[in-house]
């Protein structure tokens, strides 16, 4: 057709007629030509190009592939097209066939297989997102243990695997399952020692796998997201301990950079979701430090320029899914601190609002994977507070008042990875209450209250998928 269409032009062009027809064909040409260039034409069969869109994607590694050839590179969320086009009627099939170097997201494709039928495709899908999660933990501080629990994805509902007490060290005040959900560490405080286990993927059941040293008073650990170093505030020695983690999910002190000094009183470290920085809540100084990874390494470097400022007491620390914003719970203060990450350097600075008000003595916030709310605990009020979060990061209280927690003395909270369930550790009743999530809102529902028999003070709740 569009060769027929070609020689019209040329007929049209070629008249001896009036200059009016010569213009329409210069618009027959360059019609045919465009038409040409759509399909992928020079003169042979049309071709057709395969393209979608990616959204939830973290970091780099992502390659695509189309019929078992084609690679694609993928480097940040938007637009991508194959550069092979294809044959009406030609089969196409995308498929991830590397995953992220961040490990917290799964990619998936949807749409992507099928034939060409005559027109280009467009509607391939990739989602990068937290995998659901199957297990949960819950830290004792009470009895030095962990236990077990089958997390139902559909109802929120938490079994308890009878007999799946484990042991850690002397109170434990701290958990964080890496990445690829194969290896759970905790933190304890009196052992001044990191508890490492390997987690059965298939029970969720833990098996010690050592306890390495750590500095005075650990409180809080922390994985980076490719899954190769943690990291330990260690309150009264003021400093960090850093580890390298091997296949089998074991620790050993870095060789470079063993011990980071911090400010006075660490007692939160995360790593941020893209895997570049690590930031601590400085409790004595009422301060946050922070520090670029070394991408090879893991080894610490203090962020140019002043530690951000907090309230008084900052007690927990925590980000948005996408590493933008960073929030801080001011204990003695009741109150949460905002701060805007610098992509570039990893600098925080304090929102136009620096702070907004909580509950009494406010122990742990959290973002939900969205990151459209965000939760805090309140230890003395017992009771959470949800907050709305912008475009800008800044929060806004969700409701007039904060939901109760159930319990007494509420000291962690957190959000399971589809978004879809919160659940509060009640440290001197000691239960974890569960609550519902409204999507659209982000108001907490009640759902039920487990009580943690045989076992006392929960302190703190992580996830394995």
């Amino acid at each position: 057709m569009h060769f027929r269409f070609l020689r019209l032009a040329r007929a049209a062009f070629f008249s001896p007629s009036s200059l009016g027809p010569r213009r329409i064909a210069y618009a027959l040409l360059a019609g045919a030509t465009l038409a040409l260039a759509s399909c992928g034409g020079n003169g042979g069969a049309s071709t057709y190009t395969v393209r979608g869109t990616v959204n939830g994607l973290l970091g780099t590694g992502l390659v695509l592939q189309n019929n078992g050839a084609d690679d694609l590179a993928i480097a940040a969320d938007g637009s991508f097209s194959f550069a092979t086009p294809l044959a009406s009627k030609a089969s196409f099939a995308v498929t991830v066939k590397s995953q992220p170097k961040i490990l917290t997201r799964v990619c998936t494709v949807s749409n992507g297989s099928g034939s060409v039928a005559g027109a280009a495709v467009v509607n391939v899908a990739v989602n990068c997102a937290a995998p659901a999660a199957r297990f949960a933990y819950v830290l004792h501080q009470g009895s030095d243990s962990i236990s077990i629990y089958n997390l139902d994805a559909v109802s929120g509902s938490l079994n308890l695997l009878l007999g799946a007490n484990v042991p850690t060290g002397s109170v434990p005040v701290s958990i964080t399952v890496h990445p690829t959900g194969r290896f759970a560490y905790v933190t304890n405080l009196n052992s001044n020692a990191v508890s490492a286990y390997t987690i059965d993927v298939a029970t969720g059941a833990l098996t010690a796998n050592g306890a390495p040293s750590t500095g005075t008073s650990p409180l809080s650990v922390t994985v980076d997201p490719t899954g190769r170093f943690a990291y330990v505030a260690n309150r009264d020695s003021n400093n960090l301990s850093a580890y390298t983690i091997d296949a089998t999910g074991a620790l050993s002190a870095m060789t470079s950079s063993p011990v980071v000094p911090t400010g006075a009183a660490p007692h939160s470290v995360i790593a941020d979701p893209t895997g570049r920085f690590v930031y601590v809540a400085n409790l004595a100084d009422k301060n946050v430090s922070g520090f670029s990874i070394h991408p090879t390494t893991g080894e610490l470097t203090a962020i140019p320029g002043p530690n951000a400022t907090t309230e008084n007491d900052p007690y927990f620390i925590s980000m948005d899914p996408a590493g933008r914003f960073a929030y801080v719970t001011n204990r003695l203060s009741g109150s949460v601190s905002g701060y805007t990450v610098n992509a570039a350097t990893g600098a925080l600075t304090a929102m136009s609002v620096p702070s907004v008000g909580a509950g009494s003595q406010p122990s742990s916030v959290t973002v939900d994977p969205t990151g459209k709310f965000a939760y805090v605990a309140n230890f003395t009020s017992n009771n959470v507070s949800a907050y709305r979060i912008a475009a800008s990061g800044a929060l806004t209280a969700i409701g007039v008042l904060p939901e109760p927690s159930q319990g007494v003395e509420p000291i962690f909270v957190a959000v399971e990875p589809t978004g879809r369930f919160a659940y509060v550790a009640n440290s001197s009743s000691d239960t974890v209450a569960s609550f519902t999530i409204d999507s659209a809102s982000g108001v907490l529902s009640p759902l039920g209250l487990l009580p943690v028999a045989g076992v006392s003070k929960p302190r703190a709740i992580a996830f394995a998928r």
